[in-house]
């Protein structure tokens, strides 16, 4: 397991110059008109999405077709991209909690007198961890089913339609007149990792099966 999980690491250490600029290229837009918060959310869905790019080395090189003949199993073969996965949603997090406060400093936005501020960023950043990871794992059944190339496309609609339903929800709570506050939604964010791990434990029992029933492998 420890093996499959430094070997994602190891091909994406070359990107990390690249994911960097990206980041610090979005500070520039979104820190200044609207705040860390939504910067630290873009930051960890961002970086989540790495998680493609394993894949992608994988499918280049044949790897899955090699770690077949190989002592690895297919449940561990599952679980370290859902675990790379969860690093790379962890990076992103605190990467744009970093960026995020050091934006807010220069551009003269953060309060460290203000105690809801900073809670409002550490629930930030919970929230984005959740977010990427969700998002995240929607990606790998798609990406061990169809592939990289094909996935990068079903990933997004699948990424869309969950948006698209929060979206209606909100709505409907707007019609009904009931009032969302911060509390509540500081509320829901501290709830969210319990939902968010019975959710990507549910994309892991997926990726599980489709992998266990594939005969043919990229």
């Amino acid at each position: 397991m420890k093996s499959l999980i430094l070997k994602d690491l190891y091909n994406i250490g070359h990107n990390v110059k690249s994911m960097l600029l990206m980041l610090l290229f979005f500070a520039l837009f979104f820190i200044p008109g609207s705040g860390a918060e939504s910067y630290i959310f873009t930051s960890g869905i961002l970086c989540s999405m790495m998680v493609i790019t394993t894949f992608s080395f994988d499918e280049n090189s044949k790897w899955i077709k090699y770690a077949m003949v190989m002592p690895v199993s297919k449940r561990d073969l599952v679980a370290s991209k859902f675990i790379v996965l969860l690093i790379f949603s962890a990076i992103g997090a605190v990467a744009g909690l970093l960026i995020g406060i050091i934006g807010t400093v220069i551009v003269g936005k953060i309060d460290y007198g203000n105690w809801n501020g900073i809670v409002t960023l550490i629930a930030s950043t919970l929230g984005s961890l959740v977010l990427a990871e969700v998002f995240g794992s929607v990606s790998i059944p798609l990406l061990f089913k169809f592939g990289a190339e094909k996935a990068r496309i079903l990933s997004l609609v699948a990424i869309l339609v969950p948006i698209g339903i929060c979206f209606v929800v909100y709505q409907l709570i707007r019609i009904l007149g009931i009032s969302v506050t911060d509390n509540m939604v500081l509320i829901l964010l501290c709830c969210s990792p319990l939902l968010g791990a019975m959710w990507t434990y549910l994309m892991y029992r997926i990726s599980y099966t489709i992998i266990k029933n594939k005969e043919v492998f990229y």
